[in-house]
């Protein structure tokens, strides 16, 4: 730290003692900035880089500093634990060797653990100090405080007082090109700190998914083309007579001179908001750097690259700043974190540096940082996650053939070192390219020996299962059945196939792979079962299917509304494989279909909760008289129309009915009669259209008792429930029989005989 004498700052008129005020956890990073600018520094108090220097050194520090906030002379160090101390010593300094007579000097202060608490009275004891002092001192009755401003600041900690005098004025972080900012801005100070703390560098690809208003990829542009940040405004100091206009022009010149071309790897700006993109192209035309980067609109979840190696640098949403209490909001914002691993395991050679407050972030992207560090993003307290990719390793050249099926790398990861090295007679047209690789594991989605093992036990599991069912479904026309049923423990997986496609459903089980880790397992899984099964990968469908807790149902998984045809017993349905866990044709049913086929001739036939009506379809083909399908959802309903109308089967016989299937019973007109019925509810359902949620355990059997009256004697209903635990007392039924199928309705291609209960209840 510098001399702690009052007169510290005026001993010497060439020599200043300097601080550079930035934001606590960027002090390392100022100090280093100095140091690039050959200036000796040392971190002093949190949040203060302390050194020594010119009026130069001044101009220097204003024009070229990142990350700092301001530039601040300190005049003097002293004890102040009374305001005779603060007010003496004060005035003793020999203010005018800095302060022209007719200056304007405004007092700013601050009083932290000191004795002297009042922060305004600290102000005026100061202030009436340095007038007596220039009035002494330049001789003078009057002080106008009509010409330039030397901002003071007087700060009290633990009984010892700093004197400071401002040269910045508006921040640093003021650069003088952003205009328009996003909802919760990020500093260019912080920005830049954050760029400088990752592995960037000109010519390496770089991406912010979260760009806002451009902040990040604009400073990554500034600094890798070497532009100084202060380069487009002015300072307070500027005014000064100790400061010459040659000397700011001079120094403008020189920061001019050393700026570097145009990028040739321009860095990449995504957000998932237009409006704001428009202000970051703004920003970026204000900041010369529109031509370095691209932005462009898209939501995290669709970032990738072709790049081998590369940063991503971001700073989420983290829901602090801008406050929101909307519980959609919050979940969205969840979602997003959630989709990190997915999202960056896509790009495994590169290096991820996210900023956040996000809560628990490390244990919800599934792995530890490998550094972090705790910045604040104004007054959040946030933390700097650096996810470290592999090293890119320069092998070769040793052919003109790529080495490996990965694309052979471009100029942004050679380095120049290495083409120097290589003779310059080399003909461009016969060059062998060094091949670089990546030494290391990825950051996010590193795939284990044993995930490989696993792949070829479900491989050679997979091909046993085809050899076996190779003729079974052709006898029967059968092209939609089950191929896999979690045969093997460690991978709890489900393989259907609907013809030509393949569908696969993920049963949550706890496993030690991290979030990205299990993401490229599965996919490892689903491309594995394509090219055993001879499958495209576009006709590949992957489901997850977690586990029900308490009143739970599925949800809609995707917005495609793709429908494929397939075909089952001679009959055709449409499948929606990419939408719903549930593809609208319950395999394990099968059979069952078959013994409503087969009972169905001449009869009236119901089916409640038809779903997609696959049931309707059989009995139509069986010669029911009449179908009705009740189900709630219009869309399903929708559906089940589509399926009647695929197998000709659109006369008035066949009607449905939009309607809660307990609401139907309850009021069914009188007289109206069925003689075959399908009950296939659901476990649980909560829908909006109804005041009660549905539990199979608690309602099926009575609606049973409420639907027995509307079957004439001799009539059948196939109830049906995929509840492992239902408990059925067939007692609570005396005037129907009732016997459970389940063994003969569970096709041969399911390995679990437990997939679904059925009874046959007669009236």
């Amino acid at each position: 730290m510098a001399d702690s004498t009052p007169n510290a700052a005026s001993n010497n008129r060439d020599s200043y003692d300097l601080i550079a005020a930035c934001a606590f956890g960027l002090e390392a990073i100022v100090r280093r900035e100095l140091q690039a600018l050959d200036i000796e520094a040392k971190i002093g108090e949190p949040g203060r880089v302390h050194f020594a220097g010119s009026l130069e050194t001044i101009c220097r520090a204003n024009l070229w500093l990142r990350c700092a906030d301001r530039i601040l002379i300190r005049v003097a160090d002293f004890p102040a634990a009374d305001f005779d101390a603060l007010f003496e010593t004060t005035r003793s300094i020999e203010w005018a060797k800095i302060i022209p007579a007719d200056s304007a000097f405004p007092v700013t202060g601050r009083s932290v653990k000191s004795t002297l608490t009042s922060v305004p009275a600290c102000q005026r004891t100061v202030k009436r100090a340095i007038v007596d002092a220039l009035k002494r001192d330049h001789q003078c009755q009057e002080l106008p405080e009509t010409g330039c401003e030397f901002k003071v600041d007087v700060a009290i900690l633990k009984d010892t007082a700093t004197l400071t005098i401002d040269t910045t004025g508006r921040s640093l972080h003021r650069r003088g090109y952003r205009t328009h900012v996003s909802q919760a801005p990020l500093k260019e100070t912080l920005a830049s700190a954050l760029v400088m703390l990752s592995y960037y560098k000109a010519g390496k690809p770089m991406i912010d998914p979260f760009c806002g208003s451009g902040t990040i990829p604009i400073e990554a542009a500034r600094i890798a083309r070497n532009i100084a940040p202060g380069l487009r405004r002015e300072f307070s100091c500027q005014a000064w007579p100790q400061f010459s206009a040659e000397l700011w022009q001079d120094t403008r010149a020189k920061a001019e001179a050393a700026i570097l071309p145009p990028l040739e790897e321009r860095i990449i700006g995504s957000d998932i908001d237009d409006r704001v993109l428009r202000s970051a192209r703004e920003n970026a035309e204000r900041a010369d750097v529109a031509n370095d980067i691209h932005f462009h609109a898209q939501p995290m979840s669709e970032v990738t690259s072709k790049r081998r190696f590369g940063c991503v640098i971001t700073n989420p949403p983290y829901g602090l700043r801008i406050g929101s209490e909307n519980v959609h909001e919050q979940r969205e914002l969840d979602a997003v974190y959630a989709s990190m691993p997915d999202v960056l395991r896509k790009l495994p050679t590169w290096s991820h540096f996210i900023l956040t407050a996000y809560p628990h972030f490390e244990r919800v992207v599934g792995r530890s940082a490998d550094r972090r560090r705790k910045l604040y993003n104004g007054r959040i307290e946030c933390t700097y996650y650096q996810f470290h990719g592999p090293k890119p390793v320069i092998n070769g050249p040793v052919s003109s053939e790529p080495v490996s099926s990965e694309p052979v790398v471009e100029a942004e990861i050679l380095n120049e070192a290495s083409r120097e090295a290589e003779p310059e007679t080399r003909s461009a047209k016969t060059e062998a390219k060094p091949y670089v690789h990546a030494s290391g594991i990825p950051a996010f989605g590193h795939l284990s020996d044993k995930g490989l093992e696993q792949a070829d036990l479900f491989a050679r599991r997979l091909q046993k299962r085809a050899k076996h069912l190779r003729r079974w479904p052709t006898r029967r026309g059968i092209t939609c059945f089950r191929l896999y049923e979690r045969d093997i423990p460690e991978i709890p997986l489900v393989v259907d196939r609907y013809e030509d496609n393949l569908h696969i459903t993920e049963y949550d089980r706890p496993h030690d792979r991290t979030p990205a880790e299990h993401a490229n397992w599965l996919d490892l899984m689903a491309e594995t079962a394509g090219k055993t099964l001879d499958v495209a990968k576009q006709n590949i469908y992957f489901k997850r299917r977690g586990r029900q807790r308490g009143k739970t149902q599925h949800q809609k998984v995707d917005q495609t509304n793709e429908l494929i045809e397939v075909s089952e017993g001679g009959l055709k349905f449409l499948v929606n494989l990419s939408d719903y866990v549930d593809t609208g044709l319950f395999l394990d049913h099968r059979t069952t279909r078959q013994m409503v086929r087969e009972a169905a001739e001449g009869k009236h036939f119901l089916n409640l909760f038809a779903y997609t009506g696959a049931f309707s379809v059989y009995a139509a083909a069986g010669g029911a008289k009449t179908t009705l399908s009740v189900d709630l959802s219009k869309n399903y309903l929708d559906w089940a129309w589509q399926n009647m109308r695929l197998n000709g089967f659109s006369g008035n016989e066949h009607r449905y009915v939009s309607e809660d299937a307990q609401t139907f019973v309850r009021e069914h007109p009188a007289g109206e009669k069925y003689d075959l019925v399908v009950f296939d509810p659901p476990t649980f359902s909560n829908s909006k259209r109804t005041e009660n949620d549905w539990d199979v355990q608690k309602d099926a059997i009575l609606l049973l008792l409420d639907l027995l009256p509307l079957v004439r004697k001799g009539g059948v209903i196939y109830f049906s429930t995929n509840f492992r635990q239902f408990k059925f007392d067939p007692q609570v039924l005396p005037v129907a029989q009732v016997h459970e199928i389940s063994s003969q309705t569970v096709p041969e291609d399911f390995r679990n005989r437990r997939i679904h209960r059925c009874w046959r209840i007669v009236r």
